[in-house]
């Protein structure tokens, strides 16, 4: 599994990129197959706001995209990662119970 960490519109510090990537190497607990995990952070020119952005690239599946904004990029982070651990267990129950 690979792990991509990028940065607009601001500088990308070490401690910013080991905190996403950490958080990102639990992703593999929900769903088995994440192949690779793309983050974004984008800081807004006018306003102080922070745009996180997740693509979580999955076998034989759509990826899985999640986008925010929040004014702290350490909560960003937090709340994009909820999110997509939602949409990974979500689809995991689907396969199991394909009735729904």
């Amino acid at each position: 599994m690979r792990i991509e960490v990028r940065g607009k519109n601001f500088p990308l510090t070490p401690a910013i990129t080991q905190y996403a990537e950490t958080k990102c190497e639990r992703l593999p607990r929900y769903y088995d197959r994440v192949q690779q995990i793309n983050v974004t952070l984008e800081k807004s020119a006018r306003h102080e706001e922070f745009t996180i952005e997740i693509i979580v690239d999955v076998e034989k599946h759509d990826d899985f995209v999640v986008r925010l904004t929040s004014h702290d990029v350490y909560e960003g982070i937090d709340l994009a990662i909820d999110k997509v651990v939602r949409q990974l267990v979500d689809f995991k129950e689907r396969l199991k119970n394909p009735k729904h």
